[in-house]
Order: C-alpha cells, then sequence, then structure tokens
C-alpha cells in the first residue's frame, strides 16, 4: 500500500510545486525585462534631454550653424559613443525623416521593420514605445528596441532609439530559474520526506494489523495490535480487531474444550460397553459374525474418540521451537517406519541431505512425519517404493514424502486434511480421517506448513515446509 500511496502523494507535491514554479519563473523573466526597459527608457530620456536643445539643421547650409550649437551636439554624440563603449548599448538620435543627428556606432540604421520599426512610430506620434516582447533565455537572437520621442516647442522633431543587446538579461533570468529550481528541489525533498513520514505514519497501524492477521490466520491466537500510533480511526480499528480476536479466540478455546472434554467423558461409557461385548460374546458361539462387527465399529469408535482428544490437545499445545536437524530426523523416522514397510513389500528409503538444519518442534515435526508416512504406506501396493526426500530451498526446508499409490483427483486434493474427510475409493482402509487434520494443526502451531500435489505417473506428494530461521 505504501508504494501506491507514496507516487501519489510525491506527484501531488510535484504538481503544486510546477504549477507555483512555474508562474514565478515567468513573472521573475517579466520582472528582469522591465527593470532593464525602465533603465533604456531612462537613458532614453536623458539623451532626447540633451538632443532638444539641437537646433534643427539648415536646409542648405551644414556650416552655419553657431558654435554653441555645434558644442550641443559635439555633447550628444560624446554622450552617445561613451555609452555604447560602456555597456555595448547601440543608441542614437534621428530626426524625423530617419536621417541620423547622432548615432553611436556611427553609421547605424533605424529599423524599418519589426519592434524597432513600431517603437519609432510610436514616438514620432509622440508616445513611449511599448513593450518589447519577452526575451526568454533560449532566445539568442533576440534585442530591446527602445523608442523616446524628442519634443521641442511641443513638436517632435527627433527619436532617440536604444538597441540594446540581451545577453546580461538571459544571463539574469537564467541565474534567476537556477535559484528557483534549487528551491524547487529543497522543497520537493523535503515534501518528499514528510510523505515518508506522513505515509509511515498512517500506515503503520495497517502494517502491524495485516501482521497479526497472518499471524491469527497461521494458528497464533494471542497475536494483538497495540491501539497507541497511527490517525484515531485506524486506532479505533485496531482496538475493534483486538475485540474480535480475542471473541475468535474464546469460541475457538470452548471448541477445543468441548471437543476435548466430550472425547474424554464418552471414553469410559464406550469402554464399559466393549467390556459388555466381550463378555456377551462369550455367550455366543465362536466366529458370529455380528459379534466381529460390533467389535471393529467399538474400536474404530475408540480410535476415533483417541485422534479428537490428540486434536484438541494439538490446537491447544504450544509448540517449543529448536534449531533442528531435519535431515537426520527424517532420516530417523524412515528407519522406524522400515519394518513395517518390509512387512508389506513396499520399498521405503531416504533421499536427499544428511544435515539440514531448521527450526521446528521435533516431537510434532516427528508426529507429522509419522502421520504422512503412514498414509503413505496405506496407500502404496506391494513392491511400489515410497521416497522421503529433504532438500533446503532459501529460507526454508522441504521434507517430501511420495508415493506411487493411487493418488487423488483435484477434488479430492482440494479436501484433503479436513477433518473426517475420507476419500470415497478408500472408505475399505482403517482411520478416523483425523490424521492429517492433526498434522496441519501440530505443523502450523511450529510454523512449518503442509502441502499435497499430484506424483506423476499416479501417486501423491506430501511436502512438509519447515523455516530455517528462528522465530
Amino acid at each position: 500500500m505504501r508504494t501506491r500511496l507514496l507516487p501519489l502523494l510525491i506527484v501531488l507535491m510535484a504538481g503544486v510545486l510546477l504549477a507555483l514554479g512555474i508562474p514565478l519563473g515567468v513573472i521573475t523573466a517579466g520582472v528582469e525585462q522591465q527593470r532593464v526597459v525602465v533603465d533604456r527608457i531612462d537613458d532614453a530620456a536623458r539623451f532626447a534631454s540633451l538632443a532638444q536643445f539641437v537646433t534643427a539643421r539648415p536646409a542648405t547650409d551644414t556650416d552655419s550653424k553657431t558654435p554653441e550649437e555645434d558644442e550641443r551636439l559635439a555633447t550628444l554624440r560624446t554622450e552617445l559613443a561613451r555609452y555604447y563603449g560602456l555597456y555595448g548599448i547601440r543608441a542614437g538620435v534621428f530626426y524625423r525623416d530617419h536621417t541620423p543627428m547622432a548615432a553611436a556606432p556611427a553609421g547605424m540604421p533605424v529599423p524599418r521593420d519589426g519592434e524597432g520599426a513600431q517603437a519609432f512610430r510610436e514616438a514620432l506620434a509622440g508616445r513611449r514605445s511599448h513593450d518589447p516582447h519577452q526575451i526568454w533565455p533560449w532566445d539568442d537572437t533576440g534585442r530591446i528596441p527602445v523608442a523616446s520621442p524628442v519634443i521641442r516647442d511641443g513638436d517632435v522633431v527627433a527619436v532617440v532609439m536604444t538597441d540594446s543587446p540581451t545577453g546580461h538579461l538571459r544571463a539574469g533570468v537564467l541565474r534567476s530559474w537556477l535559484l528557483i529550481a534549487a528551491g524547487e528541489c529543497a522543497a520537493m525533498l523535503v515534501a518528499v520526506a514528510a510523505a515518508f513520514r506522513l505515509t509511515g505514519w498512517v500506515l503503520r497501524p495497517v502494517r502491524v494489523l495485516d501482521t497479526a492477521s497472518h499471524d491469527i490466520a497461521t494458528g497464533r491466537m494471542n497475536a494483538r495490535v497495540a491501539a497507541t500510533a497511527g490517525p484515531p480511526e485506524l486506532r479505533r480499528l485496531a482496538r475493534s480487531f483486538n475485540e474480535m480476536a480475542d471473541h475468535v479466540e474464546d469460541v475457538l478455546e470452548q471448541q477445543r474444550a468441548f471437543v476435548a472434554d466430550a472425547s474424554h467423558q464418552l471414553r469410559n461409557p464406550l469402554s464399559a460397553l466393549l467390556l459388555r461385548i466381550e463378555l456377551l460374546a462369550l455367550e455366543l458361539p465362536d466366529g458370529n459374525a455380528e459379534i466381529a462387527s460390533v467389535r471393529t465399529e467399538g474400536k474404530r469408535l475408540a480410535r476415533v474418540l483417541d485422534d479428537l482428544l490428540d486434536l484438541a490437545l494439538a490446537e491447544h499445545t504450544a509448540a517449543d521451537l529448536q534449531l533442528t536437524d531435519v535431515a537426520a530426523l527424517a532420516a530417523e523416522r524412515v528407519d522406524s517406519w522400515r519394518p513395517l514397510a518390509d512387512d508389506k513389500g513396499v520399498l521405503l528409503t531416504y533421499e536427499g541431505q544428511r544435515a539440514v538444519t531448521g527450526w521446528a518442534d521435533p516431537v510434532a515435526l516427528s508426529s507429522a512425519l509419522d502421520a504422512v508416512v503412514d498414509n503413505a504406506l496405506k496407500f502404496t501396493p506391494e513392491g511400489r517404493p515410497v521416497t522421503v526426500g529433504v532438500a533446503a530451498a532459501g529460507a526454508r526446508v522441504h521434507v517430501t514424502v511420495a508415493d506411487r499409490g493411487p493418488g487423488l483427483t483435484d477434488d479430492e486434493l482440494a479436501r484433503i486434511g479436513d477433518r473426517f474427510w475420507r476419500s470415497g475409493r478408500h472408505q475399505n482402509v482403517s482411520g478416523s480421517g483425523l490424521g492429517l487434520s492433526i498434522t496441519r494443526a501440530l505443523l502450523t502451531a511450529g510454523g512449518a506448513t503442509i502441502a499435497y500435489a499430484p506424483h506423476p505417473p499416479h501417486g501423491l506428494k506430501v511436502t512438509v515446509t519447515v523455516p530455517r530461521t528462528g522465530p
């Protein structure tokens, strides 16, 4: 859940930061350019104030100007040249007919098209030129034209034009954007760290609930949740979960107690009944079929009661987990069952590693292997093999018992291990249908599992899995 929630939060926060950062970058670029434009307007106004004292040119004789006019014109030209040399900004004063009064560098033309021509026309009309289009850091061919009218006696007699390069402006905008990007990255890192903390705080009770649910599902009914962290809703859910787990544990405990008490209480009447049957058999002829049938059913009922008591004890008893040599234990159980296998003509063998350790309850694991091997020997025909193997696979140890019996269908495999369930094809084989249920209860208490699968071409393969890491 965290891997799904975190990307959502990060994308939302990134969207918010971008929604704030992009307009901020645009505004910053506009402010930088506006500062440059205002500065050029001030410069153009200063040159216009100098140019308005330069009287109009004589129509024919350019040498008829007074020395004062020559001095004013020289001052204007000097200022324009100094301005160009210092800032690299082209500037000129042009008459209405586009002829230059003074310009730096010499020969600077009046723009004939584009924003420069528009600014010149607006200045001729007595207005300050409009702001030029926005210059972006990647626009290395753009320039900033600014025009200001030279007014004398209420008439526009000339126009001051400045044509600025944009290198410094673009560099300034880029620096501002880099600062904004650095701030966005820092804010994003803070937001990601906050998202990790927030999701951890929100999902920690969920993870604890998931762990406790898994523990209860695998038989550890005493698992509970500490309802002290997380949002109020999840703390309330944790308290409700604990109450539910308490009720479930109470109900299961009552069921176990009932099964154990019923099994124990029925043993005495059943023993008395079997004794009366034996006394009755003494008064009947030997070989009476009805008496033999009653004896068989009585013994079967006694075996069922014993298995019910074992199942109740298996579900109630806590596992004594120890670091166990699973391979040695499996080989020992094979040796114990080999005389019975030889008597039935079944080839019982052990294959696999000789020393593999895992964490298990040795008594419970031995009982489980006994039940599985007993089942395999029951259903394996004479002359067929039953193989027990042990192998380590990562953090698990697998104990497999494979036989060559009739096997089970897919529907039967889905039901194997259910209490009192037996295949309709095997009703004539002795048993109560509780052996594998007891086995599963014993293994679950220690964190082990049992699985069933076909063993091609025919037969059943039972796999007991034991963890290699400690609890």
